[in-house]
């Protein structure tokens, strides 16, 4: 029963790491969303229209996307199936839906995708060393129609 229970408990800790990687990225909390990976991290986003190797590349190269409060996103992670492949070591599938808004250039995306990762657990925590989705659907709204109103965001309402 013990095992079960350790089980249990590091895939829990790995869906926490996921549900905070999520949150810091639409948060643009760059400092949290950085411990929620590993040095090494390699990333192959949209099929590998995004890739990034290491921490640092990573983290910067979200940032130039996505770091300016006129750029809002939610995204969620759903349905997670994840495997303890070794005592530090695992990997996960999740559902990812995802919807963006460019105030500033007038679009917006809604689309769901499969995440495919990998984690390992070092000094006690659980980073993501490898990360990459695939779509499995896209919309693109451009421009944001007219009756489209923003009334309310975490960075203030775009002027």
């Amino acid at each position: 029963m013990a095992d079960a229970v350790d089980t249990y408990l590091e895939i829990e800790q790995i869906r926490q790491l996921k549900y905070r990687y999520f949150r810091a990225l639409d948060c643009h909390d760059w400092a949290l969303f950085a411990t929620c990976l590993a040095e090494d991290v390699t990333t192959a986003l949209d099929s590998g229209k995004y890739s990034f190797s290491g921490r640092e590349g990573f983290v910067a190269g979200l940032r130039e996307l996505m770091d300016r409060p006129t750029l809002l996103s939610k995204h969620h992670g759903h349905h997670p199936e994840i495997e303890l492949v070794a005592p530090d070591r695992a990997r996960g599938t999740w559902y990812l839906e995802d919807h963006v808004i460019d105030v500033e250039n007038s679009w917006m995306v809604h689309g769901t995708a499969l995440y495919q990762d990998e984690y390992v657990k070092r000094d006690g925590a659980w980073q993501i060393i490898a990360t990459g989705y695939r779509r499995v659907f896209e919309t693109v709204t451009a421009p944001i129609p007219q009756q489209f109103k923003l009334i309310s965001s975490w960075f203030g309402v775009p002027g």
